[in-house]
C-alpha cells in the first residue's frame, strides 16, 4: 500500500519531469532536433537522445523501478563569482594592455525543456560548466576588446574633431564605454550552451569593470588630463574661429566702403562719356563750366592759368 501510494506524483507549472526506468531515461519518439547554429563537430559530439517530458499536472504514476526526475525552468540569475569550489569576490580579467580588471554581474538563465537530458544526465554539474565556459569567452573578449569607434576614428583618413575621440585606447575606458555591446558579443557566443549543457542564456549583465585602486587612480589621472587638454583646445579652436569670422567681416567692410568711393566715379566717368558722346566736345565744356560754378561759389580764392599760345 505505501509504495503504491508512494507511486504517485505532481509537477508543478514551473516544472518538468523526466522518468528513468531502471537508470535510463525514458526516450520520446520524436526524433531530437539541434539548433541551425550549432557545427557538425557539435552535433556529433553533443547529440543527446530526446527523453520524454512530463508536464505540469498530476497526479501521476510510476512504477517502483522508475525515478522521477524534477527540473525547475523558471528564469533564474546568478552572479558571475558563482563558484562551488572556491569563494570570490569578482572575475579577475587582463586587458589587451596587461591591466588586471575585476568584473562583475549576473547572468539570466533557463533549462531548455527540449534539451532536458544533456541537462540531468549529460555532466555532472551543467551550471558549473555554463559558467567556466562563460567566463573563458569572456576573458578571452576582455583582453581583446577595443572599442570599434575609436578604432575607425584612428583608421580614418580625415583627423577626428575632438580631442575626446583621440582619447579612446585606455582599454578599461573602452570596456566601460561599451557594457552593452560587449553583453550582446557574450550573448551570441554563448547561444549553443543550451545543447551543450541544456542551459539557455536568457541575458548577460555585466554591470562593474573594476580596476585595482592604483590603476583606477592613474586611470582617472590620464582622462583627468586629457579633458583638459580637450578644453583648451576647444577653446583654442573657438578663439581661432572668432578671429577668422572677425577677419572676414573686416575685409567684407573694407571691400564695401572701397566700392562706395570708387562708385559715383565710375557713374561721372559713364556720364561724361555719354555726353561727349552725343553733344561733342563742346557740350562737354559746357557740362563742365555749369559744373565750376557751385564750386567756385564755394571757393575763396581762385587762381587763374593763363596759357601761352605763343609759346
Amino acid at each position: 500500500m505505501t509504495a503504491l501510494i508512494s507511486g504517485f506524483y505532481t509537477v508543478r507549472p514551473d516544472e518538468r519531469a523526466v522518468i528513468t526506468s531502471f537508470g535510463q531515461a525514458v526516450r520520446s519518439e520524436a526524433g531530437a532536433s539541434m539548433d541551425e547554429s550549432v557545427t557538425e563537430e557539435e552535433h556529433e559530439r553533443y547529440q543527446y537522445p530526446n527523453v520524454r517530458v512530463i508536464g505540469p499536472g498530476g497526479p501521476y504514476f510510476k512504477m517502483p523501478w522508475q525515478k522521477v526526475h524534477k527540473v525547475s525552468i523558471a528564469t533564474q540569475a546568478i552572479d558571475l563569482t558563482w563558484d562551488p569550489s572556491k569563494p570570490q569576490n569578482t572575475i579577475e580579467c587582463v586587458t589587451k594592455d596587461n591591466l588586471t580588471t575585476g568584473v562583475n554581474g549576473q547572468l539570466r538563465y533557463r533549462v531548455n525543456e527540449n534539451n532536458l537530458y544533456a541537462y540531468l544526465f549529460g555532466v555532472v554539474s551543467p551550471l558549473e560548466h555554463v559558467m567556466g565556459y562563460f567566463i573563458s569567452v569572456l576573458r578571452e573578449r576582455i583582453a581583446t576588446f577595443s572599442d570599434p569607434r575609436g578604432q575607425s576614428l584612428l583608421n580614418a583618413e580625415e583627423s577626428p574633431t575632438t580631442v575626446e575621440e583621440l582619447s579612446e585606447g585606455v582599454s578599461i575606458n573602452d570596456l566601460r564605454k561599451n557594457l552593452p555591446l560587449l553583453n550582446d558579443y557574450m550573448e551570441q557566443q554563448c547561444r549553443n550552451t543550451s545543447w551543450r549543457y541544456g542551459i539557455e542564456l536568457d541575458a548577460a549583465l555585466i554591470t562593474e569593470i573594476d580596476p585595482p585602486a592604483e590603476v583606477d587612480r592613474a586611470l582617472s589621472a590620464i582622462n583627468s588630463t586629457r579633458n583638459q587638454v580637450a578644453a583648451d583646445i576647444s577653446t583654442a579652436r573657438a578663439d581661432a574661429e572668432q578671429q577668422i569670422t572677425m577677419s572676414n567681416r573686416a575685409v567684407e567692410i573694407a571691400s564695401n566702403k572701397a566700392q562706395a568711393e570708387v562708385a559715383p566715379l565710375k557713374i561721372l566717368a559713364e556720364t561724361l562719356t555719354r555726353i561727349k558722346a552725343q553733344g561733342g566736345s563742346s557740350a562737354l565744356k559746357i557740362y563742365l563750366r555749369n559744373m565750376r560754378v557751385p564750386l567756385l561759389a564755394k571757393a575763396s580764392r581762385v587762381v587763374l592759368v593763363q596759357e601761352d599760345h605763343h609759346a
